[in-house]
Formats: structure tokens, sequence, C-alpha cells
């Protein structure tokens, strides 16, 4: 099963959020499980229609994932799923 690993960013919103087994066939339903674990998580992560919020970003594997409407990116049951608040600012 895959993994979805959070970074330490998230856990400040999220206090007790660690590495958790991803259950789903798509990143999508991978999200909505993770929020029945983590209540807001998804809200935080997606934006009202279900797209990749600006300030976050996927990346399976080390890829960066590239569908952040639709969250189609494929991943095998081996890979890691690093989701991280982006930095911005000046």
């Amino acid at each position: 099963m895959a993994t979805i690993k959070f970074t330490y960013a998230l856990q400040r919103f999220f206090p007790g959020i660690k590495d958790t087994p991803a259950k789903g066939n798509t990143l999508a339903e991978i999200l909505h499980a993770a929020e029945e674990r983590y209540p807001g998580i998804q809200s935080y992560l997606l934006d009202d229609q279900g797209r990749l919020r600006q300030h976050v970003n996927i990346f399976i594997d080390g890829h960066l994932i590239k569908d952040r409407n639709d969250l189609s990116d494929p991943f095998t049951d081996n890979s890691e799923i690093y989701i991280m608040q982006a930095l911005s600012g000046g």
C-alpha cells in the first residue's frame, strides 16, 4: 500500500498527523480517506472545486504531480506520496 507523508508545516495545523497508509486508488480518494482520519485536512489542501490549492504541492515518488485539477496522477502500491505546504512570500 502506498504511504502518505506529511511535512512538519502541516503538523502545526493538524497535531498528531503522521505517515499514513494511502487508502484509495486515486489521489482524490486518498485525500478523502485522509479527511476521515484528520478532519479538516481536505479543505486545507483542496479548494471548493476539489482542485489542489495554489500553495500546496504533492509529490509522488519525488515527482511533482501534473494534474492539480482532477488529481489523476498515477502511483503504485509502493509509492511515497508527499504532501507539503509550499512556501511563498518575500
